[in-house]
């Protein structure tokens, strides 16, 4: 499967709200799909756990009704679409790979309908309001990109962002493009300024995963106050170099697109040759989880 492209990939980032119906949830997220792919887009990705609230604010045994095996109704759906709009879709799902045994896992399929790859979230966070080890098991893929007709993508999710290590082994590996689906927001009373260091912090350490790798990252956010979070939208595609080519609203539902030159990576690359000069001879120790001087 081709890796490289001469002419630009359209990337659609579907910036959505979510209600407690999966089923309208799905809906919305399959017409969003085709709406990206009639304007052009080629790769079309959805927010983190899409298809539902964000119900790791609460641990509730009920929740886990929620979850699906992986293949299943609602990756069907995905498959039919990403098939019949042609495109190569992204999406989280809240997986049941087997009875007491779950995985916040994205699944990417190809223009017909195949699954192509999946990724299991890796880093699984437990702060107030966002309550996922209660909910899911630390994934066992790695840090592997997944082969598409639209390049090699790096999939990683929310909280899987603010780690380089992960970042830089997709890189390493060959991704072209990391995609972070994601649900994050400000919780109720948190001062303003908290909030906008939180948001700015979020899209710096990104911008920097693009910067320090020489390749493109595009993060999906959900939009909308669930209980006790407002989720602050901003989706935002970053080049090789850290511009942000597209940026969302904070509060509106919306299909962001964005043309990326995968040529740009190696010019990129060649002029910052950040990857050339990695002192791999002097980095013993990054696999400890910490170090005594």
């Amino acid at each position: 499967m081709a890796t490289s492209k001469s002419s630009p990939v359209r990337a659609a980032l579907i910036q959505m709200s979510c209600s407690a119906d999966p089923a309208k949830n799905l809906r919305v997220a399959l017409q969003r799909i085709a709406t990206a792919a009639k304007s052009g887009a080629k790769l079309v990705c959805l927010p983190e756990l899409f298809r539902s609230l964000y119900f790791c604010q609460k641990e509730d045994y009920a929740c886990f009704k929620l979850a699906e095996p992986i293949p299943g109704p609602t990756t069907q759906a995905l498959a039919l679409a990403a098939k019949k709009n042609k495109v190569t879709l992204v999406a989280s799902l809240f997986e049941r790979r087997t009875e007491g045994l779950y995985h916040n896992t994205t699944v990417v399929f190809g223009p017909n309908g195949k699954i192509l790859g999946k990724y299991r979230k890796m880093h699984i966070p437990d702060d107030p309001g966002f309550s996922e080890k209660f909910y899911f098991s630390p994934g066992d893929t790695g840090f592997h990109p997944i082969d598409t007709p639209v390049g090699k993508l790096g999939i990683l999710v929310c909280w899987d962002q603010w780690y380089p290590e992960a970042a830089r082994l997709m890189a390493l590996r060959g991704a072209q493009i990391l995609i972070y689906p994601t649900a994050i927001g400000w919780a109720a009373g948190e001062k303003q300024s908290v909030c906008h260091a939180q948001q700015n912090a979020w899209q710096t350490i990104q911008r920097s995963h693009a910067i320090a790798n020489g390749l493109y990252v595009l993060s999906i956010n959900r939009t909308g106050r669930e209980n006790n979070l407002t989720f602050w939208g901003s989706s935002f595609a970053v080049a090789p170099f850290g511009e942000v080519l597209i940026q969302g609203s904070s509060n509106k539902e919306e299909i962001l697109q964005a043309q990326l030159d995968l040529s740009k990576i190696a010019t990129t690359r060649q002029h910052w040759p950040f990857l050339r000069d990695r002192r791999i001879d002097a980095y013993a120790g990054l696999d400890q989880r910490f170090l005594k001087s």
